[in-house]
């Protein structure tokens, strides 16, 4: 792949705690199941791109759409008052296409 083409792909990183503290995963393309690599997820920084992230493993349960920008405690302001479900799965991302990149 070329560097402008790299340069296109979509880039959100999740953190375990809120204000982007504690271990971190970045993901760049589809994850189905994040459980092995956070243990919970309440803040995340979108830096290229646009992803769904949904709240139960395989792409299943709500989902919420992430454009580019900083979450620094994105559960609340997703409005999850029960942070048990996403907090013990993860969440799980599915990026999405735009313009760009077809």
């Amino acid at each position: 792949m070329t560097s402008s083409g790299m340069n296109m792909m979509g880039r959100i990183i999740f953190y375990e705690d809120r204000n982007f503290q504690g271990r971190s995963y970045e993901c760049m393309n589809d994850c189905p199941d994040m459980s092995s690599y956070l243990s919970r997820c309440h803040s995340c920084r979108v830096e290229r791109g646009c992803f769904m992230v949904y709240d139960r493993t395989n792409f299943m349960g709500n989902q919420y759409f992430m454009r580019r920008g900083e979450y620094a405690d994105y559960m609340s302001m997703m409005g999850m008052s029960d942070m048990h479900q996403v907090v013990s799965h993860g969440p799980h991302v599915q990026r999405v296409l735009q313009d760009e990149d077809l």
